[in-house]
């Protein structure tokens, strides 16, 4: 039986009414239960990203690595950069390393510096599914790319059979909440090889609030 969008809407609401009110506005995620998958097979294992239709909620934070053009054309937008020497400077430091993976939520990066960024960023970027996106050495007009990043949200299936997701904030709109929901799903589902045959079971909570069912 196919997930309905008023069910969602529902989850949504009960979510944010079972959430404590605290003093910062909470994400609202959900969470995607998967069976029938064998996670051993790397192919069953996949990486996502979905342009959310109604945004996060919240801005992402975004840095980019690199010099010249695009360092430039990352400060026009007010983006926080990383040169090329500061990379040099963090492989000598994995506090600042590790601290860096955390802080921001995506990265973009000049192509010629990918090579240094897999060597002294990697291991801390990729476990959390963070790894740049590259542009050109060239480019000057980075506002399309951050424009999309900013709607988009990363999600990765890896050793355990769920997929979790933000889907904006307690904020937004129950509909568009949960038409948010629904993109996540969909994109998940066309992963699968038998679809929504291999979705258990779908809950949204709030941050620190408790998970509600989304009822079929």
């Amino acid at each position: 039986m196919a997930f309905d969008r008023q069910k969602f809407v529902e989850a949504v609401k009960e979510a944010k009414a079972r959430a404590k009110p605290r003093n910062f506005t909470q994400t609202v995620e959900m969470a995607v239960n998967l069976k029938d998958i064998d996670l051993r097979k790397p192919e069953n294992r996949f990486k996502l990203e979905v342009v959310l239709p109604h945004g996060r909620g919240k801005e992402p934070k975004i840095a980019v690595i690199a010099d010249g053009a695009v360092a430039e054309a990352a400060k026009k937008l007010g983006l926080d950069v990383i040169s090329g020497e500061q990379l040099e400077e963090l492989a000598k430091s994995p506090r600042e390393a590790r601290k860096l993976a955390k802080n921001y939520d995506f990265f973009l990066a000049a192509a010629p510096l990918m090579p240094k960024i897999g060597r002294y960023l990697g291991r801390y970027l990729g476990p959390r599914n963070k790894m740049p996106q590259v542009v050109p050495p060239t480019m000057t007009n980075l506002e399309p790319i951050v424009a999309r990043l900013k709607r988009t949200v990363r999600l990765q299936l890896k050793n355990n059979p769920v997929v979790h997701a933000r889907i904006g904030t307690e904020d937004m709109d129950d509909e568009k909440l949960a038409e948010n929901a629904e993109a996540v799903l969909n994109a998940i589902i066309n992963k699968l090889e038998r679809g929504e045959n291999q979705v258990k079971s779908v809950y949204v909570k709030t941050t620190m609030g408790p998970a509600v069912k989304v009822e079929r």
